[in-house]
């Protein structure tokens, strides 16, 4: 955990967080909040604490970049259910930060170009360049979540796409990217009370999607899915993290700090000034 920040972490969220040998996603619970000791109002104050460094490493990577100092980048893989928060993510987590050297993209379903290659094809031409946050609202996983649970793709294909997975990831590791890949795990309950939400709320009519429900009836099935994809795509270089997200503010604060953590792995510095400071003083002065 990252020091001398947010006192209400009790614990490294990246290793509570983080799935491993035996993980079994029915074991976790949407409602805990791991490895936090405060409360909702604690949350609040801790994540625009964590804004604030977010916002320092954002700009230390993009100039560290541009004068060649590091080739880090940052790629969050955001899955879930839909409902699960993904956009309050975006908004409350990445958006703090100055948008430059920030990319979002939310994968739809492939264009008929897209399906004429590899399903890797697409995504790849999205993934961050040296100095850049890139945001995966749904991604590449979309391929083997969908495909499995829909029958869209057959058993052996599926397995085919894991591997490719894996090699992907790790070229972007490789290449010096932190690949931080989040699933946002809310109830069956709490998904069926933000999708009438958005019913009772003409403002949020928009948002809703009666394609949901059709989703909803599969809810074992995707959960099946999930597991798969964990059991086959967890890696030690790009390890998946399962977050409780029945608790918003608990979830943006957990992914907020899984991405810290990632910026202080890479540890972007400013880049030394390639010029005489003193000479552009006395000529500032004169100018």
């Amino acid at each position: 955990m990252i020091a001398n920040r947010q006192k209400n972490w009790s614990a490294d969220v990246a290793e509570i967080l983080r799935v491993r040998d035996g993980f079994v996603l029915s074991g976790v619970d949407p409602d805990a909040t791991p490895g936090y000791e405060g409360k909702k109002r604690d949350g609040k104050d801790d994540l625009a604490d964590g804004a604030d460094l977010f916002c320092d490493y954002q700009e230390r990577l993009f100039a560290a970049s541009s004068s060649e100092t590091t080739n880090g980048s940052v790629l969050l893989v955001l899955q879930a259910m839909d409902s699960a928060g993904k956009g309050g993510i975006v908004r409350h987590v990445v958006g703090s930060a100055d948008p430059q050297g920030i990319t979002v993209t939310a994968f739809k379903k492939p264009t008929a170009q897209e399906l004429k290659h590899d399903f890797l094809w697409r995504i790849a031409k999205h993934a961050p360049e040296a100095g850049e946050i890139a945001v995966f609202d749904r991604s590449h996983y979309e391929d083997v979540l969908v495909a499995r649970v829909r029958e869209l793709a057959e058993p052996e294909e599926i397995e085919r796409r894991y591997d490719a997975i894996n090699a992907f990831e790790k070229e972007l590791f490789d290449a010096g990217t932190r690949v931080v890949k989040v699933m946002l795990h809310i109830s069956y309950e709490q998904q069926r009370d933000r999708l009438m939400a958005r019913l009772e709320t003409p403002e949020k009519h928009w948002k809703y999607n009666p394609g949901d429900v059709d989703e909803r009836v599969l809810w074992p099935h995707y959960m099946s899915a999930f597991q798969a994809m964990f059991d086959r795509t967890s890696t030690a270089y790009a390890p998946w993290h399962v977050v409780p997200g029945n608790h918003k503010w608990y979830a943006r604060l957990a992914v907020q700090e899984l991405l810290l953590q990632a910026f202080a792995d890479i540890d972007p510095q400013w880049p030394a000034a390639d010029y005489d400071i003193e000479l552009e003083k006395a000529r500032l002065r004169e100018s």
